[in-house]
């Protein structure tokens, strides 16, 4: 590590809220969302000249599979802190997909969506996996949060769609919401909550929407929220704050479509009376942030008296397209999580939302 990340490191660290306690959060994005359907799809995709290979999430990522929860829970529980509680994963969810019959049937004029326990009923392997996450839930390894109503920028998508854009066009067919394209390296459509450009319906409205089919979905109301892309309007936290989230996750800059980035510290509020939480860890493997990385930073976070917050997405854990992600990533999380007992005998895991309710209560 240069001179340079060290100071960065230890500076992220230093302001705002503070505890002796080593609390450790596992916060993973992604959950419900689609990516790339099958491996059948990406081969034919690669053999059709998409540069498929060339991005992580499209050569890694997928929905959930039942084997893919299984594995990672086996991981988990074998775990128990000194309050007896497991490490827990923060699957910070998208509630709801395309539903893509339903727009080719209206000619790509209208937008329609479906819950993400709709999506999981389409695709093989993914039948029970809600039930698998409802049993997360219940042992206390699984604890989902809001991410997104989808994980797509809805307005621009159909923008491309109703314009008849030849990529977008085509793997639509293949039930994806939008691939890197060939000649630009460029996310084209993941930036849910992005309205600089294009607008349909109002992103106050979306978000609404989107907290109140999780609700209906898990039964309880997420606390915490975190954009994708940490890309959002200031002006959204009234909605988020009206439907009950007192806790945003981020990183230490949230990247705002209305002006400049805006920095944030651990337990900081804003005007609603909001706590920002920062993830000043990283454990993505399958990204090239290891083990040792995660390890160390999580030092820095102890030094100065911070919760280690761990951004760890879904891809980690995923093996549908890649069999091998998956079982490699889980041997590192393995290691990782009896390293941190090791180091720290004291762990305490905590939720996302658990961890806020700390920060109100600065315990």
């Amino acid at each position: 590590m240069t001179i340079k990340q060290t100071i960065t490191h230890n500076l992220l660290n230093i302001p705002g809220w503070r505890t002796k306690r080593h609390i450790v959060v596992i916060e993973s994005d992604d959950w419900g969302s689609i990516r790339m359907p099958s491996k059948k799809i990406y081969k034919r995709l690669l053999s059709e000249g998409y540069r498929v290979d060339e991005n992580v999430y499209e050569r890694n990522d997928s929905l959930a599979r039942e084997d893919d929860l299984t594995a990672l829970f086996d991981v988990l529980v074998k775990y128990k802190d000194i309050n007896g509680s497991h490490p827990v994963i923060t699957a910070n969810c998208a509630v709801a997909n395309p539903d893509f019959e339903k727009i080719k049937a209206g000619d790509f004029q209208q937008y329609f969506y479906e819950p993400f326990t709709s999506t999981f009923k389409r695709y093989k392997g993914c039948e029970h996996s809600f039930d698998l996450w409802k049993q997360g839930v219940k042992e206390g390894l699984f604890k989902p949060q809001f991410h997104a109503r989808e994980h797509l920028n809805v307005a621009k998508w159909m923008h491309d769609l109703k314009n008849n854009d030849a990529d977008t066009r085509h793997v639509f067919e293949y039930g994806i919401m939008g691939l890197f394209p060939k000649e630009q390296h460029k996310n084209y459509y993941q930036v849910a909550l992005d309205d600089s450009k294009f607008r349909m319906q109002p992103l106050n409205e979306v978000v609404s929407e989107g907290l109140d089919l999780f609700e209906s979905i898990f039964g309880f109301k997420s606390k915490t929220f975190i954009a994708p892309c940490y890309t959002w309007r200031p002006e959204l936290e009234e909605t988020l704050n009206e439907k009950g989230i007192i806790g945003l996750q981020g990183m230490v800059y949230q990247s705002n479509p209305g002006g400049k980035s805006i920095r944030h510290f651990m337990g900081t509020q804003n005007k609603y009376g909001q706590f920002y939480t920062i993830r000043n860890c990283s454990f993505e493997p399958t990204q090239g942030s290891n083990m040792d990385n995660c390890l160390n930073r999580m030092k820095y976070a102890f030094r100065w008296n911070k919760p280690a917050v761990i951004s760890a997405h879904r891809i980690n854990f995923i093996g549908a397209i890649n069999e091998k992600n998956r079982l490699e990533n889980l041997k590192q999380l393995d290691k990782l999580l009896s390293e941190i007992f090791n180091q720290w005998p004291d762990v305490e895991f905590m939720s996302s939302d658990q961890l806020v309710e700390q920060i109100k209560n600065n315990k």
